[in-house]
């Protein structure tokens, strides 16, 4: 009879509370005011950009196995200097190494066109560049934009990374080294931001990236909107192809994507190493709201990690998961000091591996010498209105050097093979109205 009224008390709750008020929250999880910018889904429309810069009007052929990286930087340089407009890709395919575009100027890419990279390593040459929560000098993307504030990539076509030649090379390395670093092996990402404000990015497809497909660092006010990101993960493997990076950025909205990549959807980065956070490189992401999104398999939804110092107030909702890893995965690394702080990921449906996965991440990590192992904390983390199906629902590791508290679990429906809790591992941990295959969690 008990159980009965456990059962009773789950379905009735979660039935009554779930998503039955999406967005009505209006502050992000620390309490401050989410501004208005959040909410203005405006689309960027193509008569708005500029002047319009159709390639195969300014000498670009339309052979679709020609290398045209030169003709088409002429074109970006050339509006640029003319006071700015819209590179426009046309119907076809159109192949180019790394292409920078430059104050004023935004890409366009028309319905069934195709911006496709080189699988030749040596159309990306070697710059100052940002990987992995370091700055080095590495292989640029194929659309860089160094600061170029109000830029945008718009249109219904599709960014193609041609990554195959460059995952077969890292799957045949690792066979000889099974603890090769990721960047052993010399890859492009698809699209990279740096020090940009301002930036759209929508209803475009971008596909089969050779590394990280979209990464941000250093960017204030960055709009995706309706952007499919794709890469696969069974067969031809894609290895490293996170949907999208967030590395030392305010002001992000991700909305109504589909996502689905063999490693994180999407990641939280900003720095690594023992004094990570006294790197002036290094910093933190603040103000991010992911929502309305789709996700297919990938390594985890969200992400802090591996390479991060600090992040807070992000909020996750009103999204589904289908095969994911992970839901919500706060990677520490034992090398790094990090914070991962006032995190709330609420409205979601699908399936999981693992709701909540904290754990240390040791592949690659080094102390450089520092004799004692930097702490780092997660706090006020609130996962709440979910119905998940997952193998594990509270994926917490017992880790001395990490500092857990204030985490709010409300209104979960969880169906889990491993229905382990172990409380004592979070400090001020909450159960309000979770349910875990069909039992009501005290």
């Amino acid at each position: 009879m008990r159980n009965i009224f456990r059962l009773l008390i789950c379905l009735i709750g979660f039935s009554q509370i779930t998503f039955s008020q999406k967005n009505n929250n209006d502050t992000f999880p620390d309490g401050t005011v989410i501004p208005n910018w959040f909410k203005d889904y405006t689309k960027i429309e193509l008569k708005n950009l500029g002047k319009k810069y159709c390639i195969t009007d300014y000498g670009v052929s339309k052979d679709s196995t020609k290398i045209q990286t030169l003709a088409i930087q002429k074109i970006i340089d050339k509006a640029s200097a003319n006071g700015g407009g819209v590179i426009i890709i046309p119907k076809g395919v159109f192949l180019s190494g790394a292409l920078f575009f430059k104050p004023k100027t935004s890409l366009y890419i028309s319905d069934k066109a195709t911006l496709k990279g080189s699988d030749n390593i040596s159309d990306y040459p070697i710059m100052p560049s940002r990987m992995e929560g370091q700055n080095l000098d590495y292989f640029p993307a194929l659309v860089n934009a160094y600061g170029v504030d109000g830029f945008s990539i718009s249109g219904k076509g599709t960014l193609n990374g041609n990554g195959s030649k460059y995952w077969e090379a890292f799957w045949a390395r690792r066979k000889v080294n099974p603890k090769c670093t990721n960047l052993e092996v010399s890859r492009p990402r698809l699209v990279f931001v740096w020090n940009s404000n301002n930036v759209q990015l929508q209803d475009v497809k971008l596909i089969n990236s050779g590394f990280w497909t979209n990464h941000f660092y250093k960017c204030n006010n960055v709009k995706i909107i309706d952007v499919y990101i794709f890469s696969p993960h069974i067969e031809a493997k894609a290895p490293s192809t996170d949907a999208i990076d967030l590395d030392i950025c305010s002001n992000v909205l991700i909305k109504g994507c589909y996502m689905s990549v063999n490693d994180d959807a999407i990641a939280l980065k900003g720095g690594k190493g023992p004094y990570a956070d006294q790197d002036e490189n290094n910093g933190p992401n603040a103000n991010i709201i992911i929502e309305d999104c789709h996700f297919g398999f990938c390594h985890s939804a969200l992400t802090n990690g591996s390479e991060s110092i600090h992040n807070r107030n992000v909020i996750m909702r009103n999204c589904q998961i289908d095969g994911a890893s992970r839901l919500l995965w706060l990677k520490m690394r034992p090398d790094t000091p990090q914070r991962y702080e006032f995190i709330r990921v609420e409205n979601i449906k699908g399936e999981a591996k693992t709701c909540l996965a904290v754990f240390a991440w040791k592949q690659f990590f080094d102390l450089k010498g520092r004799p004692d192992v930097p702490l780092s904390y997660g706090d006020n983390i609130t996962l709440k209105n979910i119905d998940l199906k997952c193998d594990t629902f509270y994926g917490v590791e017992n880790d001395p050097n990490v500092r857990l508290s204030n985490f709010t679990f409300e209104n979960l429906n969880i169906e889990a093979t491993n229905a382990a809790i172990d409380k004592s591992l979070i400090k001020g941990v909450t159960f309000k109205n979770v349910c875990v295959n069909k039992e009501l969690i005290k």
